[in-house]
């Protein structure tokens, strides 16, 4: 296949997250579609080679022996999933992945993948990221990572390590983007109806969604890049020049909407989204209101107050998110 193809081997296991398996050979498929250049070849392997079955019980056929895989290869990514522990223990399958990411441009990790990156080395004094739910436990059993659950994927040199399921599918998107540039990248997101790709940055967990979605196109866009771009400016000035409507007609059109204005719709998306990454990670207050757009620390416990009446200490101490008092 030689430099013709960019080959990447996807590493599974049983009781793999399917959808770990098919967010990035999907993307990889579109994009070979819309003319990615060298075109990507996508292969499964397991340590047996044979049929493997998914947490979901589908069955995942067409795998390749991982010893069998030789040559040189683009990318390598390990899957995550419910077998993610047993997989982490299993030295043949450890072995052969330090392998393939000697012979690899790349390596990246898929959620719990990153437990067996971790146990085969591949983490170690590197900066890498997982589920949420399962940072601190990575954290714990490989003292050696540094362990940043909050963000969608991290790069790390030449690896990768994403967090929980679909965030596969916006590291594939930039994966894509490093190679093919940031056109086709826009292309594929299209035609997967996937808001452009999130920034690596951005919280895992983000809970300020419309249900039901507003009819109108202009909210219901800005909504999503509201989400996906808290720390940039979402001033109502620059989110109507985005819309390309006054900010006049913005507010109306919020108003009818969602009955509430641009800023406070803001506001409210920064507060629960910080509200949620101060309760599932270890980071500093200052680090969780930087990430979700507010000025300072104090900025933020300020939100905290209002929104739900509680500091923001006694909210990280919760055992249930708490509910708003305003909105």
């Amino acid at each position: 296949m030689g430099e013709s193809v960019r080959r990447v081997v996807i590493v599974a296991f049983d009781d793999a997250q399917i959808l770990d398996v098919a967010c990035p050979s999907g993307a990889l498929e579109i994009a070979n579609s819309h003319g990615a250049a060298p075109p990507y070849v996508v292969e499964l392997a397991t340590v047996h080679g044979r049929t493997t079955r998914s947490s979901s019980g589908i069955m995942l056929a067409g795998a390749r022996r991982l010893a069998d895989v030789a040559g040189r290869m683009d990318t390598v990514i390990v899957v995550g999933g419910a077998g993610t522990g047993a997989a982490a223990a299993d030295e043949r399958l450890l072995t052969q992945v330090r392998r393939l990411a000697g012979l690899s441009r790349r390596v990246a990790s898929v959620c719990t993948g990153a437990f067996v990156l971790a146990a085969a080395g591949l983490l170690d004094d590197r900066r890498a990221t997982t589920h949420w739910g399962y940072g601190e436990l990575l954290a714990a059993t490989f003292p050696a990572v540094r362990v940043d659950s909050a963000p969608l994927y991290i790069r790390d040199g030449n690896v990768f390590t994403s967090a929980g399921v679909i965030s596969a599918l916006d590291l594939t998107l930039a994966l894509i983007e490093d190679d093919c540039g940031p056109t086709l990248a826009r292309e594929v997101a299209r035609e997967l109806v996937t808001y452009l790709h999130r920034p690596a940055n951005q919280a895992q967990i983000s809970t300020f969604l419309a249900a039901p979605p507003p009819g109108n196109r202009v909210v219901r866009d800005l909504l999503g890049y509201i989400t996906a771009h808290l720390a940039e400016d979402l001033s109502p000035s620059a989110l109507a020049a985005r819309a390309g409507v006054t900010t006049r007609h913005l507010t109306r059109l919020f108003t009818a909407q969602l009955g509430s204005t641009p800023a406070r719709t803001v506001r409210t998306a920064r507060t629960e989204a910080a509200a949620q990454l101060a309760r599932s990670t270890a980071l500093p207050l200052s680090a969780v209101a930087r990430r979700c757009g507010f000025a300072s620390a104090e900025t933020l416990r300020t939100a905290f107050r209002q929104y739900y009446g509680i500091s923001g200490d006694t909210l990280r101490r919760m055992t249930d998110m708490p509910r708003p008092i305003s909105t």
